[in-house]
């Protein structure tokens, strides 16, 4: 009896020893931080090997400038008939573009909107756009600074660098960069901008090789901050903008003074375990009235299966999808107005024509950013920087795992794609000065509420300058 007891014994002390051994080994393998990877910060991404590359380090002015030829091939695209197949019954957007309002909207096009390209094509070269060359790519920004004199002898002006999203472009930003440019009594500060079209998207160039993710986005972005002079600077960054503006805070904390974002999004192992746990009794980590924006939980995941089928095709089959759209400018546009229907309120997937026609996106505006996807030819490298971070190694460095300690500060928007809760944010970064939410808003804030979002972003900075010493940082 007691050798029994003696044997019942130690199978439970072996079996406390495996689980424990085994929390452990789960703990290392899914929950424990990550160091830093090391990067090659110099990699050449243009096209050939590269032995004989020497960078242009000039900065040359640019003109978004297309002639009367391009746009006639654009309008003969636009005059072709096609037959539509008719949507279903009450269907809304929810099967995607409803036909019945493509017409309406290449009669817009076509009829209004190219009829005053002229016009647009000033508004978009309202502000400079430059070119410059890194790491063997040709990449354009927009460079603005005040141009009114500052109000007083002591006020500063610091480097914030402004990254979008897909399928958004340097065209997200036009409604802030005024506001972020206008000087205030209140604020002893102001900003110098730098806006750049993303690797393979806009007027830069794509890359040539695969490897091309969201880290290796963020190196060439700090490289570009470093050609321009700025050792020091902010960034802020919205859906891709977003990832790459975390990475860069987090491999280059020596050069990001803050990271600002409207969309706090991380997928650690970590932060589902921690969002399932909160969805099982919300008011414990979630004040009440920003419950919505997290829970319930399966709603939110749900949504995100019904909406992310786009995001599997390109992170897969990128250049299938990118043939069918670059060779059709209708298509082109009914893939991205949808995204931007869905994007800016879900509610609009219940109405016939998406909302695009009474949104607070003016089309004007929409029409811009396909115009850029169009003439610059993108569509399709923008959609290979899906399958480069998600299906490649450099993606997967697993930089959700890596601690961030440079200051952070984000916006949640309602109507936006669902984000951790300020529990599992923590894991990842940890020095959080600033946190908010507004009810008013989507995924595309910058173009929809540019009031809501430029006001955070200075809400944001103040809150660096109290920490720290603002002038140490001034352009």
């Amino acid at each position: 009896m007691m050798y029994t007891r003696f044997i019942w014994i130690n199978v439970r002390i072996l079996g406390a020893i495996s689980a424990l051994g085994l929390s452990l080994l789960l703990y290392q393998w899914i929950l424990q931080p990550l160091a830093l990877p090391q990067f090659n910060t110099t990699r050449y991404w243009g096209p050939g090997d590269g032995k004989d590359y020497v960078e242009n380090t000039d900065i040359r002015p640019l003109k978004i400038m297309y002639d009367q030829d391009t746009i006639k091939m654009l309008r003969k695209h636009l005059d072709r008939h096609i037959d539509f197949q008719n949507p279903l019954e009450e269907v809304g957007f929810h099967y995607g573009f409803n036909t019945r309002h493509i017409r309406p909207l290449i009669d817009y096009w076509k009829g209004v909107y190219l009829q005053k390209w002229k016009v647009r094509q000033e508004y978009l070269n309202q502000f400079k756009h430059y070119m410059t060359q890194v790491n063997g790519l040709h990449i354009h920004f927009i460079w603005e600074y005040p141009k009114e004199p500052a109000p007083a002898v002591d006020y500063i002006r610091l480097p914030i660098l402004l990254l979008h999203g897909w399928p958004g472009s340097i065209r997200e930003f036009y409604d802030l960069i005024p506001k972020l440019l206008k000087y205030t009594d209140e604020d002893a500060f102001g900003f110098e901008i730098v806006a750049p079209s993303l690797v393979g998207f806009g007027f830069s160039s794509s890359a040539s090789k695969k490897g091309f993710s969201t880290t290796q986005m963020a190196i060439v972005m700090r490289n570009l901050m470093l050609r321009l002079g700025y050792k020091k600077f902010i960034v802020h960054g919205g859906d891709w903008g977003a990832v790459i503006g975390s990475h860069m805070a987090t491999i280059f904390p020596e050069n990001v003074i803050g990271y600002h974002t409207n969309l706090c999004v991380m997928q650690s192992p970590q932060a589902i375990l921690k969002t399932m746990i909160a969805s099982l009794c919300p008011p414990l980590f979630v004040k009440k009235e920003y419950e919505p924006f997290h829970f319930p939980i399966l709603e939110k995941y749900q949504w995100l299966l019904e909406e992310g089928g786009y995001f599997l095709h390109q992170a897969t089959k990128p250049d299938t999808i990118g043939v069918a759209l670059a060779a059709n400018p209708v298509g082109l546009a009914a893939y991205i107005l949808e995204k931007f229907s869905t994007g800016t309120n879900t509610s609009y997937r219940d109405l016939d024509d998406g909302g695009l026609f009474d949104m607070t996106i003016d089309l004007d505006a929409m029409l811009d950013n396909i115009m850029i996807y169009y003439l610059g030819n993108k569509i399709m490298s923008s959609m290979r920087f899906y399958a480069e971070s998600m299906t490649n190694k450099p993606s997967n460095f697993y930089m959700d795992r890596v601690p961030t300690y440079v200051p952070m500060g984000c916006i949640r928007f309602r109507n936006d794609i669902p984000t951790p809760i300020d529990w599992a944010l923590k894991d990842k970064y940890r020095n959080i000065i600033h946190l908010d939410y507004s009810n008013r808003g989507g995924h595309f804030a910058a173009m929809e509420v540019p009031d809501i979002l430029h006001q955070d972003i200075v809400t944001f900075v103040r809150k660096l300058c109290f920490l720290s010493d603002c002038t140490q940082w001034k352009a």
